[in-house]
């Protein structure tokens, strides 16, 4: 027999609730991290504006509903940028989410060099997960570089930063059609940069 209407919406909006409540406590814990961080463009914006982003491209543009992933975007770089540990994310937020930005972290050891190569190598062998999150981030980068590049990068350098995030998406492909859409929109502008 079915369930009743009421309890359906009864679970649906513990479920709901639940969902936003998480959402909001990873918000309010990047906002926390990141909260003398500036991006680099030429009005050094709040860096939380950026997982900000990233999440709302999933939500809004791809259509993404997987809190975990959502949480895992605006988390993604508390532990490259910050002083955030996995621990302190398993502990937070659970195992799940913090493999998530464990897999889109770089390792900060490395040179410049060899952590954008081993983005390129490393992108296709991440979970599905992890490449929504890639992704998004990827067309975030390419949006700011565009409207809003960083102060002091010359012209090249913004060209080499499309081709090689065209590089890491090139090893995701078959993920999401939509943000491979947006990401292929937004690469082909490049050229107007020149």
């Amino acid at each position: 027999m079915p369930e009743p209407a009421e309890s359906v919406l009864a679970t649906r909006s513990v479920t709901n609730s639940d969902a936003a409540g998480l959402l909001f406590k990873a918000l309010a814990f990047a906002s926390e991290k990141h909260r003398n961080q500036r991006r680099k463009d030429a009005d050094a914006s709040p860096y939380i504006n950026h997982p900000i982003a990233l999440a709302n491209v999933l939500a809004n543009e791809a259509g993404v509903n997987d809190t975990d992933v959502l949480c895992a975007a605006i988390l993604h770089d508390t532990v490259e940028d910050t002083e955030t540990s996995y621990d302190e994310l398993v502990a937070t937020f659970g195992l799940k989410i913090a493999d998530i930005v464990m897999e889109v972290t770089d390792d900060k050891s490395l040179h410049w060099t060899e952590r954008k190569e081993a983005q390129v190598n490393h992108a296709p062998h991440i979970s599905r997960e992890a490449k929504l999150v890639k992704l998004a981030d990827k067309i975030c980068n390419l949006r700011d570089m565009l409207a809003c590049p960083p102060a002091n990068w010359k012209i090249e350098r913004r060209v080499a930063y499309f081709h090689w995030a065209a590089r890491v998406v090139e090893g995701m492909r078959g993920t999401n059609a939509s943000m491979e859409t947006i990401f292929d929109a937004l690469f082909s502008q490049h050229e107007g940069m020149t």
